[in-house]
């Protein structure tokens, strides 16, 4: 019963990836040692998420591939002149040396956005400049419209006292 629990709870996924307790590593541990079925499970999960993972894989670009191998390869040759030399490495108690990273440097000049990060700028562009011209166009409107009541009230002011103080009424 417990290993059809591990099976369908996704413990096991959880236990490839080193994201389950230490008390659920230790029980997962425990059974593996003695249930083989359940062995099995996981050897086949574990290849299925390594052939998934592998397909996602994005592959790094070239400039910075070449980087990390020429770095791989120097670490190589290092390591097997200390083993010559029989020299015990420090432990990492007081934190890793300058050494330990690896130095990337990159050719490239240009700024590398995702692809829908584009037409995103291109759209806010495009808006930007249609309310910039709305605003301006109304703008306008509101302040012809503003000259036009100024103008209709003088107007109407000239010819009240004509007319012996009486209003004329306005048909729309």
């Amino acid at each position: 019963m417990k290993t059809y629990q591990y099976l369908t709870d996704g413990i096991l996924e959880s236990y490839l990836l080193g994201l389950v307790s230490e008390e659920q590593q230790k029980d997962v541990d425990h059974l593996l040692t003695t249930d083989p079925e359940l062995q099995l499970q996981l050897d086949d999960l574990e290849l299925e998420l390594e052939g998934h993972f592998m397909r996602q894989a994005v592959p790094p670009p070239p400039a910075i591939r070449n980087a990390v191998l020429n770095r791989i390869n120097e670490g190589e040759i290092q390591k097997r002149s200390r083993q010559q030399q029989s020299y015990q490495r420090p432990d990492f108690a007081e934190g890793p040396s300058r050494s330990d990273y690896v130095n990337v440097e990159v050719d490239d000049t240009h700024i590398r956005v995702h692809k829908y990060w584009r037409p995103a700028f291109i759209a806010v562009f495009v808006l930007s400049k249609i309310f910039l011209i709305a605003g301006l166009y109304y703008y306008f409107k509101a302040s012809s419209m503003a000259d036009e009541i100024t103008r209709l009230k003088a107007a109407t002011e000239q010819t009240s006292p004509m007319s012996g103080n009486r209003t004329v009424p306005v048909n729309p």
